[in-house]
C-alpha cells in the first residue's frame, strides 16, 4: 500500500508537540512492515540548515489560493528509509515559529491544496491520504470537492486523525470565498456554530476519523471534552475508531539512554538508585529513601495543575519529595516557586523545558503525577513506565488505556476516576502504600517496564485501517 501522511510537523526536521512525535515514528514503523508510507511537510524557515542541505529540490508549480496563484517548490529528502516531502513557499512559511500567526488560515489551506496538487508531478501515487489534525483538515475537503474525479486521483481514501480536538482551526465566514474558494453549494460542509471550522469540514468528508487513543475517541463524543464539536462527531459515529499512540521504545530506553547517570534494565535494576542518588544531588534535593514525584508538564489548567495546587502540601505530609520541570501559566509558574522556597530541599522547581533533565526526572524519580482533566493520548506515562517510574494519573483519555491501578492485576501505575484534589491524594497514599511495601514495588515496576508501548503496535492497528479502506475497491 502507498500511504501519505500529511502533517503540519515532524521529527527530526520540526517540532512543537506530540503531532511531530507521530509523524515522525509511524509513518517509519510502517515502512518496516513492507509498505510505501511518506510525509509531506511545510519548509520552514526553523528547519536547521544541515536538515536543509540534506533536501533536494525536484520541481516547482503554481497552487489555487482562491483567486491567487501561489509559487510553491518542492523539495524531497530520506530520513531511516522514510521518504519526506517539503512544501515551499517564502511568504507562508519563512518565518520565525511554526503557528500564531495572524493569516494561519491562509497559510495552511495553501499548504493542503499544495498536497494534492503536488501528487501530479511526484512518482507516487498515493492510496490513502493520511491528514493529522486542523492544519492539514482542508486535504479531505479538498478532494471531496475537487480532486475525486479528476485523472490520476481516482480511488484515493482520506483519514483524518484529531490529535487535539481544543485546536480546531475557527474562522469567519468571509474566508469560505475570499482563501478557501470553496463554491458556494459546499459551504455548509465548513460552516458551523456560526463560522467556518477545518477540523469539522474533515470529520465530514474523511472517509474514517481516528484519535490518539480509544478512550480519546468516545470522549470527545461528550461536550464535557469536544470543545463544541460533539454534535457533528454525533453524526458521524460509524467513521471514528482511536488508535493508542506508542513511543520511540529506542530512544526511551534505560538501558542504552546517554543522558541518564546509570544505565539499568528491567532484570538489573542498581542504575535505578544511581540515577535517583544524582537527581537529588543535581536538584539540590535532601538524601534519604522518600520517594520522589517527577512533574514533567506544560502549567496550564487542563494539565490538572490546580489539583496540584489544592493539597500539594498534603502529598508532601505524606512523605514525599518533588522533582518539578515545565513552564506556563504565570499563577501556576509563581506557586511552584512559592513551594520551592518554603520547601527547600524537600521540593526542586525548573522553569522552561530541557530535555536533557526531563529524561533525569524520568528515570530518577520513584513516581510522575498526570492528573489531567482531558488527555488525548499522552506519552509521558508511557516514558515514565519505560524508566521504572510508576504514574498517578486520571483516568482520561490515553492515561486510562495505558495505566492500570497497582491494587488489582497486572497493575503498572495508580489512577483515580473524578477531577477532585482528594481523589488525587488518595490515589499518591495508595503509591507511598506501594513504595514502603519493597516486593510489592519491585513487582509493579516490572509489570510498568514490561509494558509494551512501540509503535509496532500501533502501526499494525493503522494498516487494518488502511486495508479496510483499499480492499473494499479492490
Amino acid at each position: 500500500m502507498n500511504i501519505l501522511f500529511a502533517a503540519s510537523e515532524a521529527l527530526p526536521y520540526v517540532a512543537s508537540g506530540g503531532l511531530a512525535d507521530v509523524a515522525g515514528s509511524l509513518p517509519s514503523a510502517i515502512v518496516k512492515k513492507g509498505h510505501d508510507c511518506r510525509v509531506v511537510i511545510p519548509l520552514y524557515k526553523s528547519i536547521s540548515a544541515e536538515m536543509r542541505a540534506s533536501l533536494t529540490f525536484l520541481t516547482n508549480i503554481t497552487v489555487d489560493v482562491s483567486w491567487r496563484k501561489q509559487y510553491c517548490g518542492i523539495f524531497t529528502g530520506i530520513y531511516k528509509g522514510v521518504t519526506y516531502y517539503f512544501i515551499d513557499n517564502e511568504y507562508y512559511f519563512g518565518r520565525d515559529g511554526i503557528y500564531g500567526f495572524y493569516d494561519d488560515c491562509e497559510r495552511f489551506v495553501f499548504y493542503s491544496r499544495a498536497v494534492l496538487e503536488m501528487i501530479r508531478c511526484i512518482d507516487f501515487k498515493p492510496d490513502i491520504i493520511h491528514a493529522n489534525d486542523w492544519q492539514a483538515a482542508m486535504i479531505p475537503v479538498y478532494y471531496q470537492i475537487f480532486y475525486k474525479y479528476q485523472q490520476g486521483y481516482e480511488n484515493i481514501h482520506t483519514i483524518f486523525t484529531i490529535h487535539n480536538i481544543q485546536y480546531q482551526g475557527k474562522y469567519g465566514k468571509e474566508v469560505l470565498n475570499e482563501l478557501m474558494g470553496i463554491p458556494l453549494y459546499h459551504t455548509g460542509l465548513l460552516e458551523y456554530d456560526g463560522c467556518v471550522n477545518m477540523m469539522k469540514g474533515a470529520i465530514e468528508t474523511a472517509d474514517k476519523i481516528t484519535t490518539v487513543s480509544p478512550s480519546y475517541a468516545w470522549e470527545i463524543l461528550d461536550p464535557w471534552y469536544s470543545h463544541g464539536l460533539d454534535r457533528a462527531l454525533n453524526t458521524k459515529q460509524y467513521k471514528l475508531c482511536g488508535f493508542l499512540n506508542g513511543i520511540d521504545v529506542d530512544g526511551y530506553n534505560p538501558e542504552t539512554d546517554p543522558a541518564i547517570p546509570a544505565n539499568y534494565s528491567v532484570k538489573n535494576m542498581q542504575g535505578k538508585a544511581k540515577c535517583k542518588q544524582a537527581l537529588l544531588e543535581e536538584l539540590g534535593l535532601q538524601d534519604g529513601d522518600e520517594p520522589i514525584i517527577g512533574i514533567v508538564t506544560r502549567f496550564v489548567s487542563h494539565k490538572g495543575i490546580d489539583l496540584i495546587r489544592y493539597v500539594f502540601e498534603d502529598i508532601l505530609n505524606l512523605g514525599y519529595k518533588f522533582a518539578i520541570l515545565g513552564s506556563g501559566e504565570k499563577i501556576f509558574e509563581d506557586f511552584f516557586k512559592e513551594m520551592a522556597w518554603r520547601h527547600p530541599g524537600r521540593v526542586s522547581v525548573t522553569l522552561g523545558f530541557i530535555p536533557q533533565l526531563a529524561r533525569r526526572i524520568y528515570a530518577g524519580c520513584d513516581m510522575f503525577l498526570m492528573p489531567s482533566q482531558s488527555e488525548p493520548c499522552g506519552l509521558a506515562q508511557m516514558v515514565a513506565m519505560r524508566y521504572g517510574t510508576l504514574p498517578i494519573v486520571r483516568e482520561t483519555g490515553g492515561l486510562r488505556d495505558t495505566v492500570r491501578d497497582g491494587g488489582g492485576e497486572n497493575g503498572n501505575g495508580f489512577t483515580f476516576k473524578t477531577y477532585n484534589a482528594h481523589d488525587m491524594l488518595g490515589a499518591c497514599n495508595r503509591a507511598k502504600i506501594a513504595y514502603d511495601d519493597k516486593p510489592r514495588w519491585k513487582a509493579l515496576q516490572k509489570t510498568a517496564m514490561e509494558s509494551d508501548f512501540s509503535w509496532n503496535v500501533s502501526a499494525e492497528l493503522y494498516l487494518g485501517l488502511y486495508r479496510e479502506l483499499t480492499e473494499q475497491h479492490t
